[in-house]
């Protein structure tokens, strides 16, 4: 990869948390599977939840899945299909707060789970801003690796989309 800029976006923050590999694929541009089961939900949740909010706003490199105010505050909302990959949507909404702020826009995060009527509230804490900064600097490392990491069986591994890129 040429030493372009690259921004860290919320995809690779997400899967950061999940796969380095991923990460290493994505920021090649290198797409998954389109057809994967778990993509298409993730599409029709995108279309179908939270139809009153202002949906997929794009600020820079970022793209938030929903914006509202709530009590004068700006509130930035993720839509995920289940809260089991909590630490990687956190980490994901905790960048576009991040990112807001270095701009000078103060905003609150939401993480929406819709399936499980679950709804997370997550503020940018000095502690957060830290474990951004270092994760950030983490990604670029990876994706100026010259070559993916070797895969990882893990626990995600089953139904991810990059499967045949791993294990065929």
């Amino acid at each position: 990869m040429e030493s372009a800029d690259v921004n860290v976006t919320g995809t690779l923050m997400w899967y950061y948390h999940i796969c380095h590999r991923q990460v290493w694929l994505i920021a090649r541009h290198i797409v998954p599977e389109q057809d994967h089961t778990n993509l298409e939900l993730g599409r029709f949740l995108q279309e179908t939840a939270y139809t009153r909010n202002k949906k997929e706003v794009t600020v820079g490199h970022l793209k938030f899945d929903l914006i509202k105010k709530k009590d004068g505050q700006l509130v930035v909302g993720e839509v995920k299909k289940s809260s089991r990959y909590q630490e990687s949507a956190t980490m994901q909404l905790a960048l576009y707060l991040y990112e807001l702020k270095e701009l000078g826009i103060e905003a609150k995060g939401e993480l929406l789970f819709p399936e499980e009527k679950k709804r997370i509230n997550v503020a940018l804490t000095p502690e957060l801003e830290q474990k951004i900064e270092q994760v950030k600097k983490d990604i670029l490392r990876i994706v100026y690796l010259e070559s993916p990491p070797q895969p990882v069986k893990g626990k995600y591994c089953r139904n991810c989309a990059y499967g045949n890129f791993c294990w065929a």
